[in-house]
């Protein structure tokens, strides 16, 4: 389903035992498997001496009312092995450099200043927005949600201590993306 990842780049996909390097882009079958059924077949890329590239960091992603695994959990099971991973995308700064690329590309000028990043997670969305010089608004009802939810209503005491532990300040916050 992410084949277009290798679009136009000299890249042949081949079969598991016959290859150089890992590409990673998710789960098989995110809805019923979890990174532990990778086990086994990461060990064996380990075992090879191969990189594993981690197109998308995101150890979960919200689906509906669950979470569900991503890439981003394959490649922490990875490197727990002591597997070599490269990671591709938020938080590190390439992507932050290509999305303002892109901006300046379609409207002719982008003034960073004025960029606002989104996202609901932590390590990923807020932590490269503010490592890469952006202002953030935090999604408060996506995948961290379980740590200050009140029932059906956001702690705002338990969301600041949920942001303070994990070391990020983004600029502002709300409930949904809506």
């Amino acid at each position: 389903r992410d084949i277009a990842l290798v679009d136009g780049l000299d890249v042949d996909l081949v079969e598991p035992d016959a290859a150089k390097a890992v590409l990673c882009t998710g789960l098989f079958d995110d809805e019923t498997e979890q990174a532990e059924d990778y086990r086994s077949l990461l060990e064996g890329f380990k075992a090879r001496g191969l990189p594993l590239i981690c197109a998308n960091p995101d150890r979960v992603v919200e689906r509906g009312d669950r979470l569900v695994p991503c890439a981003g959990a394959l490649a922490d099971l990875y490197g727990e092995l002591g597997g070599e991973t490269r990671i591709a995308g938020k938080p590190h700064a390439p992507i932050y450099r290509e999305a303002m690329a892109r901006a300046r590309a379609i409207r002719g000028s982008a003034d960073q200043a004025r960029a606002l990043a989104i996202g609901d997670g932590v390590h990923t969305d807020i932590r490269g927005a503010l490592d890469n010089g952006f202002e953030a608004v935090f999604i408060a009802r996506g995948i961290h949600a379980n740590h200050y939810l009140n029932g059906r209503v956001t702690d705002e005491a338990r969301l600041q201590a949920f942001l303070d532990a994990e070391g990020v300040d983004p600029a502002y916050w709300m409930e949904w993306l809506a």
